[in-house]
């Protein structure tokens, strides 16, 4: 499920940046998203989309396991940049806290695995 649900919402903010954009204060609610900010999160979108779709097809086991590990490691990386880098200091701390949390019930996940 959980990877079904990282898919779906890479999906999503690779169809439409803004969805990520807009709450990170990457882009505000006015004006166009800059290309390279889009670029960007396309390209975050891509990496999420390809861990859910793993974790989602992997087969039990080790290589289940390893896609878990791969999607809390990006959390663990979200969680650090998006943390230190948005340029506003609530969407660090919303972004921190949505990445931490991710991460966890993915963690959670792993051990599950």
């Amino acid at each position: 499920m959980l990877g079904v649900a990282t898919a779906a919402y890479s999906v999503a903010i690779i169809a439409k940046p803004e969805l990520f954009a807009r709450p990170t204060k990457l882009a505000d609610d006015r004006s166009e998203i800059p290309r390279g900010t889009a670029i960007g999160i396309r390209a975050l979108g891509g990496r999420d989309l390809a861990s859910g779709l793993a974790m989602a097809f992997a087969p039990e086991g080790t290589p289940l396991r390893t896609a878990v590990a791969v999607r809390v490691g990006s959390d663990v990386v979200d969680l650090v940049l998006l943390g230190t880098t948005l340029p506003d200091r609530d969407a660090r701390l919303k972004a921190a806290a949505v990445a931490a949390g991710w991460g966890a019930l993915c963690a959670v996940g792993l051990w599950a695995a």
